[in-house]
């Protein structure tokens, strides 16, 4: 069973959460089977993706969706992922016109989508009950660092998210495989009430910031010999006492992570509305229905003419009534 477990160093402002995704990381794979499924490189991609996405939906307080995108102008078109605050999630990646040949063996970040610099990295919180013309927030970072060096890693470019768009330092290790998708993070929260009423740091709180410093990195170097065949191959007691073993850990229950899909027969209409008639009547011209798979689960959905006029009959009805209507 897929499991999220969340831990504090005691005494210290850092916090900890480890991933480890095995049914639920199986059945997005299995769903997309049916369409020949992922290059190695790319399914290691956007699993570390979907670990990622669930260390980062568990860390924050919100009532909504957590969706992180990957895109650019390599082979790898798009790869998203999405968890919902119950930690139910799914994931996809859409190839270039090249398909799978296109990707090369061993192919990096920046070689599977970033080839020009023109690779982005989104993340979108969107809330379950949004507001009247309320729209989701959105932070975009390209896929390179402070110097414009490439990132190589989604863990590399994560933890620069982080850093720049919240000022938390975060240490990120993902691994994925065609069996286990997995992630060990780890967190300096902020310290409050370090400073003088001028708001500028004596000599005892600029020790203390120093020796909270020490004690992050400290936790961060450790995180980091974490390999990634470790993280994939033991049980989560082991890779705790192993990186950690002379800390003072409090642990909280485990969180179950789990596959599920938001695709509806109601939200493919709505989509096939947003099409047009036209466009929608053009297509049942050539062929005897209208199908659209869903590209996260694979469910189809099939609509004949009928269905289609069905659509476009109720929109109209939506519509209210023209004031000069006798």
């Amino acid at each position: 069973m897929s499991e999220l477990h969340k831990f504090i160093f005691d005494g210290l402002p850092v916090r900890g959460m480890l991933v480890r995704l095995d049914d639920a990381w199986r059945e997005i794979l299995q769903r997309r089977e049916a369409a020949g499924g992922y290059p190695p490189e790319v399914m290691q991609l956007l699993g570390e993706m979907t670990a990622a996405a669930a260390l980062m939906q568990s860390n924050i307080k919100f009532n909504g969706a957590l969706v992180l995108q990957i895109f650019g102008d390599g082979p790898l078109k798009l790869a998203v992922a999405e968890v919902q605050p119950d930690l139910s999630l799914r994931a996809t990646a859409t190839l270039a016109a090249a398909g799978p040949e296109g990707v090369q063996a061993g192919a990096s970040l920046s070689e599977l989508v970033n080839q020009n610099n023109l690779g982005r990295c989104a993340i979108t919180l969107d809330p379950k009950d949004r507001l009247p013309g309320q729209q989701p927030y959105q932070g975009v970072v390209p896929l390179f660092g402070d110097q414009h060096e490439k990132l190589e890693k989604i863990s590399e470019v994560l933890e620069h998210y982080m850093l720049q768009s919240e000022q938390l330092d975060t240490r990120l290790v993902l691994a994925a495989n065609g069996e286990v998708a997995a992630g060990l993070l780890i967190q300096r929260l902020p310290v409050k009430g370090q400073g003088n009423l001028e708001g500028q740091l004596d000599q005892q709180a600029n020790e203390d910031e120093i020796g909270l410093n020490e004690h992050y990195n400290r936790i961060a170097i450790l995180a980091s010999t974490l390999k990634p065949e470790e993280l994939l191959t033991l049980d989560v007691d082991t890779i705790l006492r192993r990186l950690f073993w002379e800390e003072s850990i409090t642990r909280f229950e485990p969180l179950t992570p789990s596959f599920a899909c938001s695709c509806s027969r109601e939200r493919v209409g709505n989509m096939l509305r947003g099409l047009g008639v036209a466009e929608v009547e053009s297509i049942l011209a050539e062929r005897a229905d209208v199908e659209v798979a869903c590209e996260f689960c694979g469910k189809k959905y099939s609509f004949d003419p009928v269905d289609a006029a069905q659509l476009f009959t109720e929109q109209a009805l939506q519509l209210p009534p023209a004031d000069n209507l006798h």
